[in-house]
């Protein structure tokens, strides 16, 4: 059996980092994903997928992600179930194994970010730039819905 999920989108908002009882980092944002395909009005309809993010990879996400920045997420599908007032409720949610930074921070403060990230950013796509085949596969026309 296989539960595999590979999303790239853009936080809707700045990440948000908690910490269980036992002191383990966890970390949650929504990524807005694009679908492939045009409506009837020519828009594409957007879906907003939560991420949820553990342990260092947690740390990470909140330290160095911000809203509308761009990421790959590879992880897998978890459904949470929930009962509440005799009403079940189904809440899906990617558990992220990793996460790609596709783009630099858009503050002037890029320098001060990419020699924080280490591990993060840097050794993913090199230490001056982004892959330019992410820069290609990237739609211009995007915009975040908020």
């Amino acid at each position: 059996m296989l539960n595999k999920i590979i999303l790239i989108g853009r936080l809707v908002r700045d990440p948000e980092l908690r910490y269980t009882g036992s002191g383990t980092p966890v970390c949650n944002f929504t990524l807005a994903v694009e679908r492939n395909y045009t409506n009837r009005d020519g828009d594409r309809d957007v879906d907003f997928i939560p991420v949820v993010t553990w342990q260092k990879l947690a740390e990470t996400c909140a330290q160095h992600l911000g809203k509308g920045r761009l990421v790959a997420v590879d992880g897998r599908l978890q459904i949470r179930k929930s009962e509440k007032e005799n009403r079940t409720y189904i809440n899906p949610e990617v558990v992220a194994q990793d996460v790609r930074f596709l783009d630099w921070p858009k503050d002037g403060n890029s320098q001060n970010q990419r020699g924080r990230s280490g591990a993060s950013s840097n050794q993913q796509f090199g230490p001056d730039s982004p892959p330019d085949s992410a820069e290609d596969m990237l739609d211009d026309d995007f915009d975040v819905p908020f």
